[in-house]
């Protein structure tokens, strides 16, 4: 446990918070070329220092995370408010943190085969400019190291939890948490030298400072809440609301359109963060963007008033006033058919965070997080869901390929299958696994949802051969939700429900 020793308010808008550990406690154990992805990623074996993070759930290693400040306490006041600055005296929690990147796992990782633009950037910051020293192809640690030492250049190390176990399992644990994509980005930065120029950034950000010192500026937004990455003049940009120095084990949060800029002082050793961001495009804005397509097509079934024909030479005339006046009131109609609305449509967001998500951190075969075993479940069998952060539900329209009739079914798309290689790189093909079902079956995939545990007999189904189906397809090959079951009380088994759906977009 921490204790506060000193909560030290450095202005209304940032919360600077001194901890120490008690003496008698203890911590609770841009290039041209970018090649192709590594056919093989080395796995980290998850050696090193007991963590003092809890990952027994997303909320308990969020909670961790952030420690001492409270869960309730942050998103009260912080969260998309102001900045937070946690600097911590505790040696072992400094150790952990060293642990997740050092400059000395550059050497090994250059011999698995990263490239310049894709995984790697080297650069500068040269009168309030960005100067990238890529080379071309891939990346040669002996040139590499000698950019750093010489150009005096920063590295920037892309996705590193593709590589690093530790960041696997805490960014894993944060997009359960967050329901959101989290992406990291790792720093390196010789003394007496600076990166990047003052930006900010269209992400939620936590720094965590694992080697050396980070000396930080920070600014008053000139958009709060950017929708955009964007690099600021100095002359636009005025005094620092906040100035302060990282040392490791120490953790700052500020929210997007946050303008900041950091150099490692002079006389010092290098300087290595890890930079860990969310919530990118998940803003009220981008939901609405989301649900409203799904919206009007359900309406304009119903309603012939969105069925008629918009005038003619609409799309060539300069003004549209009358035009705008009968829009507004086709959305207070659409604001008055969203109210008591239970299943809102999604068009991309879940699907899209489903697919290119984080896998459940693992260390043994990931082929038994997703396998069929064991009897299956009768009429009297209890069932429940597993990996349920891993899980989306959502409505969708179907069209059959066989009549071409068009309807709506319940899709579950899962990521227990993605791959941790690729996470968060833009990749331009990326496969969703999944299953769908008939709209009749909504009800009881929520109580399933729903439910630490339910018997098969209780579901909310017609029939008994419909609630046994539910239980007990098994879609071969085809992905699916994994679930445990427990026959009559006794032993308990893994197996897989649904139709199966796999789909690729690119």
């Amino acid at each position: 446990m921490y204790q506060v020793n000193e909560i030290r308010f450095a202005c209304p808008h940032c919360l600077v918070l001194k901890t120490a550990m008690p003496k008698k406690a203890r911590p609770a154990g841009d290039g041209k070329e970018q090649g192709p992805v590594p056919k093989q990623v080395k796995v980290e074996a998850a050696c090193g220092p007991s963590s003092p993070l809890n990952f027994d759930s997303p909320s308990g290693l969020f909670e961790s995370f952030i420690s001492p400040i409270k869960t309730e306490t942050f998103f009260k006041e912080f969260w998309e408010q102001k900045p937070l600055l946690i600097q911590r005296d505790d040696p072992a929690l400094a150790t952990y943190y060293q642990s997740l990147f050092r400059l000395s796992d550059l050497k090994s990782l250059c011999s698995w085969g990263i490239y310049y633009g894709r995984d790697v950037n080297v650069c500068r910051c040269v009168h309030g400019k960005k100067k990238v020293l890529n080379k071309d192809g891939r990346v040669h640690f002996l040139q590499l190291r000698q950019d750093f030492d010489q150009k005096r250049a920063t590295i920037q190390f892309h996705q590193p939890q593709r590589f690093k176990d530790e960041l696997w399992r805490i960014q894993e644990k944060l997009e359960c948490y967050f329901g959101s994509l989290v992406g990291s980005n790792v720093y390196i930065t010789p003394a007496g030298a600076q990166g990047l120029p003052p930006h900010y950034d269209d992400v939620e950000v936590f720094i965590l400072q694992l080697e050396g010192e980070k000396h930080w500026r920070l600014y008053q937004p000139t958009v709060p809440l950017a929708r955009e990455y964007s690099v600021e003049a100095e002359d636009r940009i005025g005094r620092p609301t906040h100035e302060f120095t990282l040392k490791p084990g120490d953790l700052l949060y500020f929210p997007r359109g946050t303008i900041h800029q950091a150099d490692t002082p002079e006389g010092l050793a290098h300087s290595t963060h890890v930079t860990i961001s969310t919530y990118q495009s998940s803003s009220w804005g981008d939901f609405l963007l989301d649900t409203i397509s799904g919206l009007v097509f359900d309406t304009a079934k119903a309603d012939v008033a969105l069925r008629a024909g918009i005038p003619r030479q609409l799309l060539l005339q300069a003004e549209s006033t009358a035009v705008a006046t009968r829009l507004s009131g086709f959305l207070r109609m659409l604001a008055d058919r969203l109210e008591g609305t239970k299943e809102l449509p999604s068009a991309d967001m879940k699907k899209d965070f489903a697919m290119n998500r984080l896998p459940p951190y693992y260390m043994g075969d990931r082929a038994k997080l997703v396998a069929p075993g064991g009897q299956l479940p009768g009429l009297d069998s209890t069932v429940r869901l597993q990996f349920r952060d891993h899980v989306v539900l959502t409505v969708g329209p179907y069209q059959d390929p066989s009549d071409e009739t068009r309807g709506e079914m319940v899709y579950v798309y899962h990521s227990l299958r993605n791959r941790r290689d690729t996470h968060m790189m833009g990749n331009e093909e990326t496969e969703s696994y999944g299953l769908r079902f008939p709209l009749s079956y909504m009800d009881a995939l929520k109580q399933i949802w729903n439910s630490s545990a339910i018997s098969v007999k209780d579901l909310k189904l017609t029939t008994d051969e419909e609630k046994q189906n539910l239980g007990c397809f098994y879609p071969g090959g085809g992905g699916g939700l994994e679930f445990k079951m427990n026959i009559q009380g006794h032993n308990t088994l893994a197996f897989v429900i649904g139709l199966p759906l796999t789909s690729r977009t690119s």
